[in-house]
Formats: C-alpha cells, structure tokens, sequence
C-alpha cells in the first residue's frame, strides 16, 4: 500500500484539530443553535435604517420593541406538516426563532420607529431628533 500523504500520530485528530483552528470554524453556525439574522444599519441625513434578512417568517411572526433606548427585533415561527397514506405516516415540523436588542443612540425619536416587512426582508427606519451633538461651540471660562 502507498501512501500519498504522509501523516504523524492520529489523521482523524489531526483532522478535528485543523478544523477546530481554521479561521471560519468560530463564525459557522452549530446545528440547533439560535439563528441570529446578519444585519446592515446605513446611516441617512434624516434617519436610520436597519436592514434584517430574515426570510420564512410572516409579519405576524416579528415583536419589535423599543424602551429607554434599547430596540429589540425578536420572532418565531413553526411549521408542521403530516401526511398520512395507507402504509406509512410521515410528520415533518421546523421552528426557528431570534432575538436580537441594539442601543440607540440619543437623537432617536422613540416614539416614531417605523418597520416594514415584505419578501423576507425586514426593514426598520429610525428617525433622527435635532437633539444630539451640535457641533462646535464656543464655552466662555467664568
């Protein structure tokens, strides 16, 4: 028997320790784990906007709350599916839920968050308050 590459000690630990150490084995999801959707936040003049891609869920899967300065986006959903014939019974059900909470910053307007869901895409849009930063200004020593 040839042997094409040359190996020390136990392959299959070499193995598990390489994958345990490579540079993407953190950022994969472990089976069962909670589904955290990615997010993009792009600041505009007049407002925030959050940009969830959260597809399989319906608008009445989504509690999105905001209090003292804290949003938070979360949802479940489940699904079943039975099917019965002569000889057999099949039963298939899913769930996934999320929940994900951001700091708001000062110059939000609590009060008028406004969010929209179509196509698997949830969208949140934040008003920004002239309250905030100002600017430079010139502070007299008294």
């Amino acid at each position: 028997m040839t042997t094409l590459v040359k190996s020390n000690g136990f392959p299959a630990l070499k193995s598990a320790m390489e994958d345990l150490f490579s540079s993407d084995f953190f950022s994969k999801p472990f089976k069962g784990a909670e589904f955290l959707p990615a997010v993009n936040i792009r600041d505009e003049e007049d407002r925030y906007e959050m940009e969830m891609s959260v597809p399989g869920f319906k608008k009445g899967d989504f509690q999105i709350t905001s209090e003292d300065g804290l949003l938070t986006i979360s949802a479940e959903t489940s699904t079943e599916h039975k099917e019965e014939k002569k000889n057999y019974t099949r039963k298939e059900f899913s769930s996934a839920s999320f929940s994900r909470s951001f700091m708001l910053p000062d110059n939000i307007k609590e009060d008028n968050v406004k969010a929209s869901y179509k196509d698997g895409l949830l969208t949140i849009k934040l008003e920004k308050t002239v309250k905030g930063l100002s600017g430079k200004k010139q502070i007299s020593i008294e």
